[in-house]
This record gives structure tokens, C-alpha cells and sequence, in this order.
């Protein structure tokens, strides 16, 4: 997730007149055209020109393999500070080319084009070799790695030469043996070479938390720390490689001492990209620390004696500070959201979270009211919205602290709530509040049913997916909502007095108002009966024939089987 930031860069450009920027572009077009022309006839002297400036032998001190980016040594640096995601995207990309030529083996050697498959063989061999002698010549391995890279090599060369035997018959009993053989042997090859990436990424990454772990300097930690919330970024499989490597516990470290306080928001910002996988997750009950180191580092523990604290403690702790800054506060939100995601199979965390609902929440609460950007409010309602789904205490805890007042007020402050993203985690937590008998009255109090009314009209601003698939959960959560609400005989009423019952059966018939979604008409057909059961005459009798009457699933057919007429 990215800092919560509420200011944006604004270009700027010199103004000038219509002629001389006419002129300019005359230029700038004739330029790029005779360069063009003349590429053709330049290309052999600019070889030429750049065989020229460079030296046949290669200088000692001057030697970088291509796995190392060379950059200049700081006061204080650590010894491994050159370790920059450059190195770990270059592994990346070679490790892909290696990858993209054994698919084409596969998919040659069902084919039976021989020929093909072993000249991959032979590019696919060559380009693990390369990798492999650059990546040990950069860095010194560890023995069992080493032994792995050879006998990836041995199966390589076997590969080879296993390949090399088919291209010199046309017996079909035997080609047909020899595919058996070299599907499994290339089998094995590829599940060899991904282990081996995945050590390799883990000694790049053991280095990158060796730096966190034991430097005192802010920059040489940051760097660290940006280079590993970069890496989150290129895939869950990485982060289960960051996880197994301790970088949460690391993480957490950092955000315990005063002195990198500038970092806590970084660091909690990578906590969370690592906590989209479970290994992430499982790492927070390893976040233990006793009283006598707390002490000695300057923490701030609500503990008593020897009583230890994990991970979540630690995120209820930055979230209650009030010394910490509000983008720190919003990125332990953005890992409460993550680790609270109804997509997780993993709840071990879940036992010491509830612990400390009571503080999380009204921190969550309070981040909400005093957002200063839509950044920090989607973040913080974000985490509420999950925490709402697996326990019905956090629901009378945000109607004690008078959640419903201050979230239908922050949906009227286009600063905080700007986005169907965040409309729809308002929306999902009214959902879920709206369980409760004592919600209603409150919902009536603060004019909820008009908000909810306005909701259900909720369409997206640009043609993007995802945009459209947030605008559909509000519209089927606002309809939610105000169904469940409607038990209320006060809440159906005023329901119907705004006009409800049109604006539910338009969604019902028309499948662009829903966008063509039927999971929102099935909550607008919902919203509908439960109006219908209470005011019958709110609904006219052919409407009542075909959506009320009928059941729900025969409704459901004939509204998702209607097409609209653009006569």
C-alpha cells in the first residue's frame, strides 16, 4: 500500500508564443525525420564510435559482474549497502528468460520438433551457466547452494546431450521413449532451477534484512527497507521468501525505537505488502520481546514483569500513541486491514488480536474522524470494515463510540471519503452494524437512509474495472443495508417517503443501473420484499406481480433474462 500522502506534484511549463512554438515543433519533427533517414547510413560509424571509446582489457578495480550495481560508499554505510533491488530485478529478469525457454521446451517436445527442442536445450543450458557463474563470481555462496548450482548444471548438460540423440534417427518407437525420458528429466530441471532462484533471492534478501538489523544508520536502513517493500511488489512468492527470511520481526524492530521513528511508516507500509501471504501473517506471533529489552531500546510496552508481546500489541501500541505520526498510524491500519482480510485461511493471530479489539478500534475510529486525505481514511475504514466480519463485539464497540455519526460525516467530506473504494468500506460497515436492533434509531438520527439512498446510485467516474466492481459492492451492500435496516418500521417508512422503492426497482430492470451485477439484484430484490412486507401499497400491482409475488428465484431469472429496449 502506498504512503498515505494527501498533496500531489503539479507540472509546470514556460509559456511562449504560438509562433515560436510552432517553429520548436517544425524543428523537433524535421530533426527526428532526417535522423531517421540517415540512421541507416550512420549505424557502422557509431559502432565504430563506441568500439573506440572503450578499452579491449578490462581494468581489476574496474570489473562489475552484471548481478552487482556499483554505487558510492557513504559514512556509515553498511558493507553490503550495494545490494539495491537493481541486483534482485537483474536475477529476476535472467532467471525468466531461463524459465521462458524450458516452457518452449515443453511445448516443442509435445509437438516432436526435435530439432527445436534441442536448440533450446543448448540456449536454455548456456543461459543457466551464465547465471550461475556471474551470480558466484558476484558474491561468495553458500556451500549448499553450490552443490545445488552443480548438479543443476549436470542436469542441464544432460539435457543436452539427451536432446542431441534425437536429432540423428527417425525411429518412432524410439523418439517416443527418448519424450518420456526428456519430459522428465526437463521436469526436474525446471523445479531444480526454481529452487535454486529461490535460495539465490533469499541470501540477496538475508542481506537486505542483515542491513536493517544491524546498522545505526537512518539512511542505510531506509534504503534497506525501500528495497524490500519494491520486492513485495513483484509477487506473492517473494514475499513468502521475505517472510521466511524474519523481515517482519526485523520490521517491528525498527518501529520500536524512537530513534527511527522517521521510519515507521515505511517499515509498517512493508509489514503490510509482506502480510498479503500467510507466511506474513504466521510471522507476527514471532514478534516477541521481553521487559529487559524494552527497557534497554526504549520501548513503549503497556506490559507488566516478563510478560511478552507479539505483533499485534505492537501495531495496538503505534496506533494509541499519540506521539506517533498520523502516516504511521495509517500504515499500522493498512497491516490491520491486511492481516483481518476475510481471504486469509490462517487465524492463530486472531486469539491476541481480540485482546486488544477494544483499544484497535477506537484508534481505527478516531483515524477515521481526524483523516486529512482519503488515503488515511480508506486505510483506517479498510481495517474496520474487516475486523466488523469476524466478531459482532467490534460492532457494539463502534456503536458505543458513535461510528454511525462519524462515518455518514465523513461520506458529506469529499477530503476524506473521494472514491468508491472508500464509500465502500462505509457502506460495508454499516452493513455489518446494521445487524444490531439499536442501529436503526441511530441510523434515523444521523439521515443514513438518504446516504444509503445515494449509495444505491453509486456509478463509476472511468471505464476502469476495478472501479466498477467497487461501485457494484456499494450498490449491493447500500441495498444490504437498508433491507436489514427496514425491520425497523420507522426506518421502512422513511425508506418509502424517499423514494426507495423506484430506485430498487429500477436497479431490478434495468442492467446497465446495475451493471449488469447479480449479486446487486438479488439485494435490491431483497430490499424490495422486505419494504413490500411491511407497506404493501408502497409497490404497484404489476411490479408487485413479477418481484414481490413471485419466488425470489423465479424473480431473480426473469429480471437477470430482461434486455433493455434502446428504441
Amino acid at each position: 500500500m502506498a504512503t498515505p500522502q494527501c498533496s500531489s506534484r503539479q507540472s509546470s511549463s514556460l509559456s511562449s508564443s504560438p509562433s515560436s512554438s510552432s517553429r520548436m515543433q517544425c524543428l523537433q519533427v524535421d530533426s527526428v525525420q532526417r535522423w531517421m533517414e540517415d540512421l541507416r547510413h550512420m549505424t557502422e560509424v557509431e559502432c565504430m564510435c563506441v568500439l573506440q571509446a572503450k578499452p579491449i582489457e578490462v581494468e581489476d578495480d574496474s570489473q562489475q559482474a552484471e548481478l552487482i550495481v556499483s554505487t558510492g560508499a557513504r559514512p556509515g554505510a553498511a558493507a553490503g549497502e550495494h545490494v539495491a533491488r537493481n541486483n534482485l530485478q537483474t536475477l529476476l529478469r535472467r532467471a525468466l528468460v531461463v524459465s521462458t525457454e524450458l516452457g518452449k521446451m515443453f511445448q516443442r517436445l509435445e509437438k516432436g520438433r526435435w530439432q527445436r527442442v534441442h536448440s533450446t536445450a543448448v540456449r536454455a543450458n548456456c543461459h543457466v551457466r551464465s547465471l550461475v557463474h556471474e551470480y558466484s563470481a558476484a558474491r561468495s555462496t553458500p556451500a549448499d547452494m553450490q552443490k545445488f548450482e552443480m548438479s543443476l548444471l549436470e542436469k542441464c548438460m544432460e539435457l543436452t546431450n539427451i536432446t542431441e540423440r534425437c536429432l540423428h534417427t527417425e525411429d518412432e518407437f524410439f523418439l517416443k521413449s527418448m519424450r518420456d525420458a526428456i519430459h522428465e528429466i526437463l521436469t526436474d530441471v525446471s523445479d531444480s532451477f526454481s529452487n535454486m532462484i529461490d535460495m539465490a533471492l533469499a541470501n540477496e534478501i538475508q542481506v537486505l534484512i542483515k542491513q536493517i538489523e544491524s546498522s545505526d544508520n537512518v539512511h542505510t536502513i531506509g534504503s534497506a527497507i525501500s528495497n524490500l517493500l519494491s520486492l513485495t511488489q513483484d509477487g506473492p512468492q517473494l514475499c513468502s521468501i521475505i517472510a521466511k527470511e524474519g523481515a517482519v520481526v526485523s520490521l517491528f524492530k525498527i518501529c520500536r525505537q524512537d530513534r527511527f521513528k522517521g521510519l515507521y511508516a515505511h517499515a509498517l507500509r512493508t509489514v503490510a505488502s509482506v502480510c498479503c501471504v500467510e507466511e506474513g501473517i504466521m510471522q507476527l506471533d514471532k514478534v516477541i520481546v521481553l521487559a529487559f529489552f524494552a527497557e534497554k531500546w526504549n520501548f513503549r510496552w503497556r506490559m507488566l514483569g516478563s510478560k511478552q508481546v507479539d505483533g499485534i500489541l505492537c501495531l495496538a501500541d503505534i496506533l494509541t500513541d499519540d506521539g506517533s505520526t498520523e502516516a504511521a498510524r495509517a500504515e499500522a491500519a493498512a497491516v490491520v486491514a491486511q492481516i483481518t482480510s476475510p481471504h486469509h485461511t490462517s487465524t492463530q493471530h486472531l486469539a491476541s488480536f481480540l485482546e486488544s479489539m477494544h483499544d484497535i478500534v477506537t484508534a481505527l475510529i478516531n483515524l477515521c474522524e481526524s483523516a486529512s486525505c482519503g488515503e488515511v481514511f480508506l486505510l483506517a475504514s479498510a481495517a474496520l470494515a474487516n475486523i466488523t466480519f469476524f466478531d459482532s463485539m467490534a460492532c457494539e464497540i463502534l456503536l458505543q463510540l458513535n461510528a454511525i455519526h462519524i462515518l455518514l460525516q465523513a461520506c458529506k467530506d469529499r477530503q476524506r471519503v473521494d472514491t468508491p473504494y472508500s464509500k465502500d468500506q462505509v457502506v460495508t460497515i454499516l452493513a455489518n452494524l446494521s445487524v444490531l436492533e439499536q442501529c436503526a434509531s441511530e441510523v434515523l438520527q444521523e439521515q443514513g437512509v438518504e446516504r444509503l439512498l445515494l449509495l444505491l446510485g453509486e456509478r463509476p467516474s472511468s471505464s476502469s474495472p476495478s472501479e466498477g466492481a467497487a461501485c457494484e459492492r456499494v450498490q449491493q451492500k447500500a441495498a444490504v443495508t437498508l433491507a436489514r435496516l427496514s425491520r425497523d418500521a420507522e426506518v421502512a417508512q422513511a425508506a418509502i417517503q424517499l423514494k426507495a422503492v423506484p430506485r430498487l426497482i429500477e436497479l431490478c430492470r434495468s442492467p446497465t443501473e446495475r451493471n449488469n451485477s447479480d449479486s446487486v439484484l438479488v439485494a435490491c430484490l431483497a430490499a424490495l420484499r422486505r419494504l413490500a412486507s411491511g407497506c404493501p401499497d408502497s409497490i404497484e400491482a404489476a411490479d408487485h406481480q413479477q418481484l414481490i409475488k413471485p419466488r425470489l428465484v423465479d424473480s431473480f431469472l426473469l429480471c437477470s433474462n430482461m434486455e433493455e429496449s434502446f428504441v
